[in-house]
């Protein structure tokens, strides 16, 4: 294989994961009309069409799909081999592309990068905040965190983060005209704030257990939040119950704007862990990174 091979053929894989000539050209630092005479180059020589476009996005052919099978995990292996390599140097180095949540972002990764990389100038993290579940593989993501019950088995979970809560959650104002419920079942008399989930579109289930008994709650109620802080500023104004992550609300209960109900229907449950392939050849950045985020009871 000539070294232009391997141009063309990175040239390639950026514009069909980006679906994008735009969006690749920035990826790669060149020019839009540059990387499109690079895949014209390619698809002129392998005598096929590799990327179907039109005015709104860019494709793969099914040629170009074949082609990706191969390209994909034989670049990512050559990727592998190459941070290998780096470790022969005397400090870690090297990009780590990470995909959060906006929760564990602020409360566990943040104040852990925060520590870790003034130590490590040659580290660099992207961080990809996103609600949904993510292919971390597909997405060439080196690692994703999540909430350990939403994590596929077939991948390496570290903890990060301790045991979580969820805490339901009323004004004041809201009380003084409901009395607070005493029991899941008295939910149905009550306007209860609903949160939508990224992850599937659908409404999230208010997740109840106290003992042996473990109920799901769907929440009733006129307002319809995708977004935890726009949910709490609505309880916090007596629109209705919560159930949010327990730490979001601590400082308001502490200070009275809200009030705490159903507590011992709220029991902990495991936290975030960080998350990848169990076949990938780590890098020395990333496994001071693992360590540095590993939750230590």
């Amino acid at each position: 294989m000539k070294r232009d091979d391997l141009v063309d053929l990175n040239a390639f894989l950026a514009v069909a994961e980006e679906q994008s000539f735009t969006r690749a050209a920035a990826r790669l630092g060149t020019s839009q009309s540059a990387l499109s005479h690079t895949v014209r180059r390619l698809e002129t020589r392998l005598g096929v069409r590799l990327l179907t476009r039109t005015t709104r996005r860019v494709s793969a052919t099914l040629a170009g799909e074949r082609l990706l099978q191969t390209l994909v995990p034989a670049l990512d292996s050559i990727s592998d081999e190459i941070a290998a390599i780096s470790e022969l140097s005397e400090r870690p180095s090297g990009t780590i592309r990470l995909t959060t949540s906006d929760h564990a972002a602020r409360t566990l990764i943040w104040p852990a990068l925060r520590r870790l990389l003034p130590g490590y100038p040659e580290i660099q993290v992207e961080l990809a905040i996103d609600s949904g579940l993510t292919d971390i593989v597909a997405e060439r993501f080196d690692a994703g965190v999540r909430l350990e019950e939403t994590i596929a088995r077939d991948m390496i979970a570290v903890p990060i983060g301790p045991p979580l809560r969820m805490a339901v959650v009323g004004a004041p104002a809201y009380f003084a005209h409901q009395a607070p419920p005493r029991q899941p079942q008295d939910l149905s008399q009550h306007q209860c704030l609903k949160l939508r989930m990224a992850s599937s579109g659908a409404i999230y289930a208010w997740e109840l257990e106290k003992g042996r008994r473990s109920l799901r709650v769907r929440p009733e109620g006129p307002l319809t939040f995708n977004n935890a802080p726009m949910l709490l500023e609505a309880a916090r104004d007596g629109f209705g119950l919560a159930c949010v992550m327990e730490d979001q609300i601590l400082d308001d209960v502490a200070a009275g704007r809200l009030v705490r109900v159903l507590e011992d229907w709220c029991p902990p449950f495991p936290g975030y862990h960080l998350y990848y392939p169990s076949r990938r050849n780590t890098s020395a950045a990333f496994r001071l990174l693992v360590e540095a985020l590993r939750y230590r009871a």
